[in-house]
């Protein structure tokens, strides 16, 4: 059996079905919620309304989400474990670190070419996320995430993308790394990664779908890397009807096997806690939701000519080829 480790277990790849490749249950600030929550965190209305929101996206025909939740992001298994039982619904879980700049002093004074010395910390944890699981939970995480954001690859960045690097050459385990279209900071992390001897084919670079700049997706895609048009509902960065519009001009160029859709939605994110600020989000991003892609953007690619082969290359086939191990 070929299979992809997730929440509830390994999934053989063929079971993946629909997928959405860039979603979270929660993103959180633990630190903050430990000494402020009580302000604005309730641990069993976010429970009931993230298992009613997951409900509501297997209902309308999504079997997976993959949850790029790592390190930085607020990441729990233990609280995403006792939602995914209530919810018939795959979801794969990454290891990793999400900084934009600066890594944790957790990791700084200890680690190669640091004050201490010693072996790589990062990567020793990300090994053991893989092989052993997440904390005492069990689950394995199953890719790889990371960041390459608008300060590029600083020396703190470096680090962590060396480590990310390392445990896929041992693994095998592919990675999603978060990007910034608007700097091309894609071409940075593929050029740093076919240095360090990653198979891009293994590669989603996240959030490329923030641009229309056709060279420079097609770049990413003519290495052998799938584009994350991965940001549908936050217009701020690229409107719905432009993001459709680029993917169509894709698709009909042949590049409908290396694009992966989702919403990078999220169940509750604390960079908007409280009722006021999260119906300020609502205001601002009304279609930043899950069932924003199958209700609205699906409809849109068809008007605009993509085939359903084509969306089920997006959401099934390069999702499941993602996961398939290397041969060798």
């Amino acid at each position: 059996m070929v299979a992809v480790e997730t929440v509830r277990g390994p999934v053989e790849l063929a079971d993946l079905g629909v997928t959405l490749m860039h979603e979270h249950v929660f993103v959180l600030t633990p630190d903050v919620m430990q000494n402020y929550g009580d302000e604005w965190w309730d641990e069993q209305v976010r429970v009931d309304d993230a298992i009613g929101k997951l409900r509501s996206l297997a209902a309308l025909g999504v079997d997976t989400i993959v949850d790029p939740t790592v390190i930085g992001l607020g990441r729990y298994l233990p609280r995403v474990q006792r939602i995914n039982a209530e919810v018939d619904l795959n979801i794969v879980v990454a290891t990793g670190l999400y900084t934009f700049d600066e890594i944790p002093h957790f990791f700084h004074y200890r680690g190669p070419g640091t004050e201490l010395g010693g072996p790589e910390l990062m990567t020793q944890m990300f090994l053991r996320d893989i092989r052993e699981g997440i904390g005492d939970t069990g689950v394995k995480a199953a890719f790889l995430k990371c960041v390459v954001e608008a300060r590029g690859l600083t020396e703190d960045q470096t680090r962590v993308q060396k480590a990310i690097c390392a445990v896929h050459r041992e693994t095998g385990v592919p990675i999603t790394v978060h990007t910034n279209a608007a700097h091309r900071t894609g071409r940075l992390a593929m050029e740093l990664y076919a240095q360090e001897g990653v198979d891009l084919t293994k590669v989603v670079i996240g959030h490329a779908g923030d641009t229309n700049d056709l060279d420079h997706l097609k770049w990413i895609m003519d290495q052998g890397a799938t584009i994350g048009c991965d940001r549908f509902g936050l217009d701020m960065y690229n409107t719905t009807a432009d993001r459709v519009a680029t993917i169509a001009v894709l698709c009909e160029q042949g590049y409908a096997d290396r694009i992966v859709l989702s919403q990078d939605a999220s169940c509750y994110i604390d960079f908007f806690s409280g009722e006021a600020w999260q119906a300020t989000k609502e205001q601002a991003v009304p279609n930043w939701h899950f069932e924003h892609i199958h209700r609205d953007v699906l409809p849109a690619l068809r008007d605009k000519g993509v085939t359903d082969a084509q969306i089920t290359a997006m959401l099934v086939d390069n999702p499941r080829r993602y996961f398939t191990p290397r041969e060798g």
